[in-house]
């Protein structure tokens, strides 16, 4: 027997265990029941589909191309200052749109928290508000010798919990001061003093790294249509409003620089403030094409809501400054692409030539990894020196450093046990409050909002009509008791084809079940299954692999927003392109039950969703008539209901619709079904929890009255899923 397991082990090495209720002894030792392997459609057997897995990376990627090679040809043709400055109006614009602007400036309420002498300097810990009760730590270093007004730097620090407190950045920063800078060193979001997530009694962030203290809460600010850049863009145009505050600083000189993340902020912060005289990034300027084609986009603060979509790259962020001076700081083993940067800095090159000023822009490399190096260090330093008229030498020199604890500046060492005050979850779901307060009045009036609402979940889903036209590929057909398996395969939305099974009982009633389980087609598929008891009932069962599912995902890449394995950087990817994964699996959804009534000549489709596979199944039911009845087992209530809560079920993140709340929710999708026959069973809350029972009821109130509206009632049915009850036994009366 061990031999027998050996060798079947060997040759089934994808085999996935828990798509059966049985034992793999009972494999096999019953010849009737069945490995994955003899499920697969497309995996193996057809070598045109050999990377099917990343179906999704590919498929969002390849529109993301074609979006920027249009903004390329569009930029190929700018050829004189008016256009140019025409273009910058433009992406001023656009990127406000995408990010999400501000009120008018609140007062900073600046606090000098203390301050340190060290040797050549001094320091002054820093709390100002960039929005009431948003506080943003801070250090401000001034020079012994401050040759009065000076010339300021704004710091921003890259990924990691010690920012600017670190050696590796203190030694640029403090040659900067060395040299007769004023430097203003600020916490980002989610690091220093300032996690977002803090728990006090491991002395970490309960989320996880920087870059997950940035993607976590970055989710539910796309959902109101806005990007987390924001904040970070909003703190360091306040650290530049306190830099001019004061007395030692020449308003007329400040530049930006940082590494890495800090890179970001530099160009971000560079772009849309317009006292930024110049600008050194470092460590990120590349091209999305280039990230896309190397490691993928990165995380929240890094991507924009639809920001591809509406014609913005990382050239931008420097052209819409032109011909301000800017220094691209590139390294050539650097995971952002070195050849991003240098086809970058060419086309930039362009445009500061048509303004006269081709010597504004610079760009300096050398080879090394992810980082700094002594000659990038000294071209920065050189950089800001000449533009600054700051004469003196740009050798780098040794430096006091200061320690951690001097460097601190609240109590505790953290903002969230010190002052308190407000997160980037408060103030988004103080905003996302007004939003929900507006789709409450608009429904109000069902007749008006629900048609709105199939309009906007379209049109914010990123949905496009499936073709309907295309033919099923035959791969194989499984022999059963009662009943066939055969497999399928159909093209997608793009350049993919939709793996499926079809399920044909020997006896059928003509009516078939679109099967949608967050594990893919073969999740339910074995004998004593939840498919196999709809078989046998006279339904004719399609299961599908939907893009990033079973034999179509999900796909190599994670990203450095890999959280509690969902990868938000497949999300943000099709975010950025005004697309979301969900719309393109409704698409596919929709498809294939015209498939079933074209090709298997059924009079009725019902659809069935399990947990996250809700959202899609809404989708789909709402955009098409096709699917006369929906059942949702174990659906999370709404979007409202991840943004209004602090924590949610990252699983959850590859359903949800960017910009879905300024319009609508799941439960107007919901709504917009009536009369149709709707089956809820055991609904949770956005953490996938039943606790929250006032917050779940008041999302179905929505659907019960608009089903009342239609007098439906009769058609609606909201059911509790306990242990006493199978999930089967939800079935009987949904299919009556």
């Amino acid at each position: 027997m061990k031999e027998i397991l050996k060798v079947l082990n060997e040759k089934h090495s994808g085999f996935l265990k828990s798509i059966f209720s049985l034992s793999f002894m009972l494999f096999l030792t019953n010849n009737i029941t069945y490995a994955q392997n003899d499920l697969d459609v497309i995996r193996n057997n057809w070598l045109q589909f050999s990377d099917a897995q990343n179906t999704l990376y590919h498929h969002m990627t390849s529109e993301s191309f074609r979006l920027l090679d249009s903004r390329a040809e569009k930029i190929s043709k700018i050829t004189t200052p008016e256009e140019c400055q025409k273009r910058q109006s433009q992406i001023r614009d656009a990127m406000w749109n995408v990010i999400g602007s501000f009120p008018e400036k609140t007062p900073l309420n600046a606090k000098i928290t203390g301050k340190v002498k060290k040797n050549g300097y001094r320091v002054e810990n820093v709390i100002y508000e960039s929005l009431p009760g948003f506080y943003v730590t801070a250090s401000l270093f001034i020079p012994d010798k401050v040759k009065k007004p000076a010339p300021a730097i704004l710091f921003c620090s890259g990924h990691s919990t010690g920012v600017y407190r670190l050696p590796s950045y203190q030694l640029p920063l403090l040659n900067l001061v060395k040299k007769g800078f004023i430097v203003l060193a600020i916490d980002p979001i989610g690091q220093g003093e300032r996690l977002q997530y803090f728990n006090p009694e491991t002395g970490e962030s309960v989320i996880g790294s920087s870059t997950k203290e940035h993607s976590y809460p970055s989710a539910q600010v796309s959902l109101i249509g806005k990007s987390i850049a924001r904040y970070f863009i909003w703190d360091g145009i306040r650290g530049i409003d306190y830099l001019i505050s004061r007395k030692e600083v020449d308003p007329k000189r400040i530049g930006v620089h940082g590494l890495s993340g800090g890179g970001t902020q530099t160009a971000y912060i560079s772009a849309l403030d317009e006292r930024v005289a110049a600008s050194a990034p470092a460590g990120y300027i590349t091209s999305y094409k280039r990230l896309m084609e190397s490691i993928g986009v990165q995380d929240g603060e890094q991507n924009f809501y639809h920001g591809i979509y509406d014609g913005i790259d990382h050239a931008d962020f420097i052209e819409i400054r032109a011909p301000k001076p800017t220094l691209i700081m590139a390294t050539t083993r650097d995971f952002f692409s070195i050849q991003g940067s240098r086809e970058t800095f060419k086309e930039v090159k362009k445009i500061y030539e048509i303004f006269g000023k081709p010597d504004n822009i610079e760009i300096t490399e050398d080879d090394f990894g992810h980082g700094y190096t002594k000659k990038n260090r000294e071209a920065m330093y050189a950089f800001f020196q000449k533009h600054f008229m700051l004469p003196g030498s740009s050798a780098e020199e040794e430096v006091d450093f200061p320690t951690a604890q001097e460097l601190q500046k609240t109590s505790t060492g953290q903002l969230s046990t010190s002052l308190g005050g407000e997160s980037v979850f408060s103030l988004n779901q103080k905003e996302a409050g007004k939003m929900l307060k507006e789709l409450q009045a608009s429904r109000s009036d069902l007749a008006k909002h629900l048609p709105k609402v199939i309009i906007s979940a379209k049109k914010l889903s990123g949905y496009i009509e499936p073709s309907l036209t295309d033919e099923p590929v035959f791969t194989g057909r499984i022999q059963k008791n009662n009943y066939v398996v055969e497999k399928y395969f159909v093209k997608g939305e793009g350049n993919y084809v939709i793996p499926y099974l079809l399920f044909i009982p020997a006896g059928t009633n003509n009516k078939a079940v679109v099967y949608l389980h967050p594990s893919g087609k073969t999740a339910e598929a074995a004998e004593g299954g939840q498919i196999e008891w709809f078989v046998n009932k006279g339904f004719t069962v399609l299961a599908p692999d939907l893009i990033g599912i079973g034999e179509l995902g999900p796909g190599i890449f994670k990203g450095d927003a890999f959280i509690e394995n969902t990868s938000y950087n497949m999300w943000y990817t099709a975010m950025q392109i005004g697309r979301s994964i969900v719309g393109v699996q409704a698409a596919d959804v929709v498809k294939l039950t015209h498939i079933l009534l074209k090709n298997n000549e059924m009079n009725e489709v019902y659809g069935i969703a399990i947990k996250d596979m809700s959202p899609l199944l809404l989708h789909a039911a709402a955009f098409d008539h096709v699917i006369t009845r929906v059942a949702l087992v174990e659906p999370y209530s709404s979007y409202s209901s991840i943004v209004m809560n602090r924590f949610y079920k990252t699983g959850f993140v590859h359903s949800l619709v960017p910009g879905a709340l300024t319009a609508y929710d799941l439960p107007d999708l919901a709504a917009s079904l009536a009369p149709r026959k709707l089956m809820i069973a055991g609904m949770t809350d956005g953490n996938g929890k039943t606790a929250d029972t006032e917050n779940i009821n008041n999302d179905l109130d929505i659907i019960k009255n608009a089903f009342l509206y239609n007098n439906a009632n009769s058609q609606l049915s909201v059911l509790s899923k306990d242990s006493s009850c199978t999930t089967n036994d939800l079935y009987l009366e949904w299919i009556k």
